[in-house]
């Protein structure tokens, strides 16, 4: 750590003389050194990937969780800091909640990013706190359309086809750019994520270690089995 930076990364709240907030990316670190995460959307919806990257044969890979449920329409995935991604999902539930109340209507998906990236950017602003140090990928379908976003510390977002988070995010993105197509079935898309998943990991992939998610018009959030999960992940194996 140079002098300059050591002077400026004290606070979220300071910018450095060249426009840069250290604790942001600090919490950006944080996140690539999370577990990798896929979200890739099909035809009807979308499917949430999850590698829980089980270290031991002594922890229960039910309790690990990575794919967490917002609303009957939204759920998201998480990689970086667990405490910090929890914190966030009871965010965004609760927001989801009020807007159901207040309107009586589902929260649609986009306003539930904003509201929750706002939530992420405050704590940029003000001393006392840090940034959140973990992305959300958080997949929805609503009457507007089928959508998939990547939330950031800073509290940016951006919309994806294909996306992925933490330690593999750059071999997966690189997968996702030579063989994304639009309108792709469940069970393609699901294949797509696995893939990617298996080259972010460097191909070491236990069929343990994954979680799958979907969001559709039809049936909105379900999670998938482990023993269907085992199915397509020893496809991609073989």
């Amino acid at each position: 750590m140079n002098s300059t930076q050591e002077a400026y990364d004290r606070a979220s709240t300071i910018f450095s003389p060249d426009g840069r907030l250290f604790q942001v990316e600090y919490a950006r670190e944080a996140i690539k050194r999370g577990t990798t995460t896929v979200g890739v959307k099909f035809k009807d919806g979308i499917v949430l990937i999850v590698d829980k990257r089980i270290s031991s044969h002594l922890i229960e890979p039910d309790s690990i969780e990575k794919i967490f449920q917002i609303d009957k329409h939204i759920a998201c995935a998480t990689s970086g800091l667990v405490s910090d991604g929890r914190t966030l999902v009871e965010r965004a539930r609760v927001d989801a909640q009020i807007n159901e109340i207040t309107y009586n209507e589902q929260i649609p998906v986009k306003t539930l990013v904003k509201q929750i990236c706002n939530f992420k950017q405050v704590n940029t602003q003000y001393g006392g706190v840090r940034p959140f140090g973990t992305s959300l990928l958080i997949a929805g379908v609503d009457d507007q359309g089928i959508w998939l976003f990547s939330t950031d510390p800073s509290g940016a977002y951006i919309e994806y086809k294909a996306g992925s988070e933490g330690h593999g995010r750059k071999e997966a993105m690189e997968y996702f750019e030579k063989n994304y197509k639009d309108k792709l079935s469940m069970d393609d898309a699901i294949a797509m994520g696995i893939n990617a998943i298996y080259k972010g990991t460097e191909k070491k992939l236990k069929p343990e270690s994954i979680e799958i998610a979907t969001i559709t018009t039809k049936n909105k959030f379900q999670k998938i089995s482990l023993d269907k999960t085992k199915t397509y992940v020893e496809k991609i194996l073989k």
